[in-house]
């Protein structure tokens, strides 16, 4: 397949819902990576816009505002403010930070909607739903409480159980109640705009299966992500359904007035909330003279969507298509959703308060951003779910941070002052000593030099594939061949005695520091800037650096010149003391609602406790797992994820309600052997009641297996 060499790049990362801050979660989700991609492209001399923006509309707006009593649009200057704030002191470098409740968005996004009205995408159709006739308005999901079907907790919302997690639709809940009155309300029926998705299918298939759209080359399916792709490819098998562009809400974009049935009708926020990428771009050139349809619409340009795994179909799907039915927009170049990010063996629950908050760490670990940008991108889960641990976060920090890199700039910084009063020296290039590849092999300066070169261009080829926590590894190693260097030779043992093969290892050292101060820039952008001042170089404005340096590195040419004077050494990092873990520790579980004695459920359970997902011996024997067969596996109707499966487990046959198909189709499963749990409580999903649950696992790719019994295992054997 032939490369394609975008001209530009428009990078953009998830709009926040600003309805409350941010946690370390969100980071590792869409604005690290994003962050890393957009240095590194700058530094390598592209041309790149990064835009994003608080996505400010839809019902938790609404919902926060009344919680605290205070108008839907204070609620979204607080968060606002507190966002830009926070990207701001964790180094997240937009080139626009922008709002959906700008005018500009506005009118963005009702042009958009007025074209693809005029255009006939569209179509209007009736549904049923639930009506508050005191206050006299249509509900949104979030606009309803009432029993969930699953875990019966009576606070659940009618788009999830924010208690046991499930996805509900208002109509799953028992005793549904209205939050605005308490009133239990009525169905009715209302019209919406709709977009009729199952008209994409083909073209989205060829689009997502080929990179190929509108007869051209547009991406490499390969370079995406394989969970990606999954998930798309079951949404498209499964058979796309039209979806509602338009809700009733008086919190949102105003459908075009002009048109019959707009009154009430507002954009729905997964419509308004990606055109807030346009509405912001289209800002920055209105700032900066740029021309923002370049980025857009022309054929050169690359658009890369950093976003979390929950929102892959909104962004590779329902977005593309919009773009398309308007018909002036290219399609995205890649769509690199990372998974999620566990924190101390549990998910992150905003609503338990089981998160570590951004704004919060920057406030209780001053001057420690660079140390969690570096452990988020350390364990981004880029292909699966993976974890954040505080013990995790202090071994990070002091063996790799202080024990690798910081100690390595400082040993160099230290002994050039020394040794030679701060200047680089001058050396003899024909002067060997002990190279990095081992105490015995003899190396030159030229030699280790380009070995730096070869580390750097391997990091640049992993940030092109997005694969951020590969390019981490190599920068680092570019530090762990400085120590070895250093740890080989031991300059400050021969430096009486081998003056000569001294000043060419301290050289090379430098030449090494120099080349980390650009290639930690992406990752550590606070870093970076002090390991200039230390070496007394200009600051790095990312306007082509690392260019530069590979460059001058292929051509033989150092990076600093003998004689410079270096600046005054500094600790880059140091060590994090076991209080201050503990510490940590401590406010995470005092923070837990579910772990304190007065949460409990309105059902009078207590919510489940935060401890480190342990269990016991006596809990693990309570389960029970038996050897089954899948006789049918058909698909739920009107979901994405579930599939009815009929398995037989030697006593009876079973129906069970598995979320499981974005991995496997109906047809493969049929005859299947399985491991079933036999004993787990009955529970309703769409309706259809579920007897029973799979045993799967996930690979490293975020995809799942079936859990088999070995062959030839009679039906119903137990399994401990």
């Amino acid at each position: 397949m032939a490369v394609r060499l975008p001209k530009r790049y428009l990078v953009t990362s998830a709009l926040p819902y600003a309805n409350g801050p941010l946690h370390i979660g969100h980071l590792a989700g869409a604005y690290l990576s994003a962050d890393v991609f957009v240095r590194f492209l700058r530094l390598m001399k592209k041309d790149v816009l990064f835009v994003c923006g608080s996505d400010e509309h839809g019902a938790a707006i609404t919902l926060r505002a009344a919680k605290e009593g205070i108008s839907p649009q204070e609620i979204v200057d607080k968060y606002h403010g507190m966002f830009e704030d926070t990207f701001k002191k964790m180094g997240i470098s937009f080139d626009i930070y922008h709002r959906t409740t700008s005018e500009l968005h506005h009118e963005t996004s009702q042009d958009f909607f007025r074209t693809l009205e005029k255009k006939g995408q569209f179509t209007r159709q009736e549904s049923m739903q639930y009506y508050d006739e005191k206050a006299q308005q249509f509900l949104a999901d979030r606009y309803i409480k009432g029993t969930c079907p699953n875990c019966k907790y009576e606070g659940a919302y009618g788009d999830q159980c924010e208690n046991c997690g499930t996805s509900l639709s208002p109509t799953d809940l028992i005793n549904p109640k209205s939050t605005l009155t308490d009133e239990t309300p009525v169905l009715r029926p209302t019209t919406h705009w709709y977009l009729p998705l199952e008209k994409h299918s083909e073209w989205l298939s060829k689009w997502l299966d080929e990179g190929i759209y509108k007869g051209k080359q547009m991406h490499d399916p390969k370079e995406w992500k394989n969970h990606v792709l999954g998930q798309c490819k079951s949404w498209i098998d499964g058979g796309l359904q039209p979806r509602a562009m338009t809700r009733d809400l008086d919190w949102g974009v105003d459908v075009p007035q002009e048109l019959e049935g707009s009154l009430g009708k507002k954009l729905y926020v997964w419509l308004d909330a990606p055109i807030g990428y346009i509405s912001a771009t289209k800002q920055l050139a209105a700032d900066t003279g740029k021309d923002w349809k370049k980025y857009w619409q022309d054929k050169d340009s690359a658009i890369v969507h950093f976003i979390g795994k929950d929102n892959i179909v909104f962004h590779s799907i329902i977005f593309p298509a919009l773009l398309h039915a308007h018909g002036d927009y290219i399609m995205p170049d890649n769509v690199p959703a990372n998974a999620f990010l566990n924190l101390e063996g549990q998910k992150i629950s905003t609503s338990r308060n089981w998160a570590v908050w951004v704004h919060e760490y920057l406030e209780d670990l001053p001057g420690k951003e660079d140390v969690l940008r570096y452990v988020m991108i350390r364990n981004m889960p880029e292909q699966r779910d993976s974890e954040f641990t505080w013990r995790n976060f202090q071994e990070i920090n002091d063996n790799e941070l202080v024990g690798n890199l910081a100690n390595f700039v400082n040993r160099v910084m230290v002994l050039t002052h020394k040794f030679y009063n701060g200047k680089v020296p001058k050396f003899e290039e024909e002067q060997d000593f002990a190279g990095s590849h081992g105490p015995l092999e003899d190396s030159f300066v030229e030699a280790e030099l380009m070995d730096v070169f070869d580390m750097l261009f391997e990091m640049r080829e992993k940030i092109y594939l997005y694969d951020f926590r590969g390019a981490l590894q190599q920068m680092m190693n570019i530090s762990t061949v400085g120590n070895q260097i250093l740890q080989f030779n031991e300059p400050w043992k021969i430096v009486e005695n081998d003056p000569h093969k001294v000043k060419a290892i301290m050289n090379c050292c430098i030449q090494i520091i120099a080349a980390l101060s650009v290639a930690v820039r992406p990752f550590m952008p606070f870093t970076s800037d002090r390991m200039r001042t230390m070496l007394n170089l200009p600051p790095i404005e990312e306007k082509g650096e690392l260019l530069k340096v590979l460059d001058r590195l292929a051509e033989g040419e150092y990076l600093v010149k003998p004689g410079h004077l270096i600046g005054q050494p500094e600790h880059l990092f140091s060590r994090i003391p076991d209080e201050v873990i503990q510490a940590q520790i401590a406010k995470l579980k005092e923070n837990d609602v579910a772990a304190t004695p007065t949460a409990e459920t309105k059902s009078g359970k207590a919510a489940p406790a935060a401890i480190d997902g342990s269990i016991q011996y006596e809990d693990f024997e309570k389960v029970s797992i038996v050897t089954g067969k899948i006789l049918e596996a058909i698909k739920v109707e009107k979901t994405d994820k579930l599939l009815k499966l009929l398995v037989d487990i030697g006593t009876e046959q079973r129906t069970i309600v598995s979320g499981i198909a974005e991995h496997f189709e109906p047809s493969a499963l049929v005859g299947k052997d399985v491991l079933v749990v036999k004993n787990l409580a009955p529970r309703k999903l769409k309706g259809i009641e579920s007897k029973g649950m799979l045993l799967t696992a996930e690979d490293a790719d975020g995809k799942l297996g079936i859990v088999a019994p070995p062959a030839g295992w009679p039906l119903g054997s137990k399994v401990k």
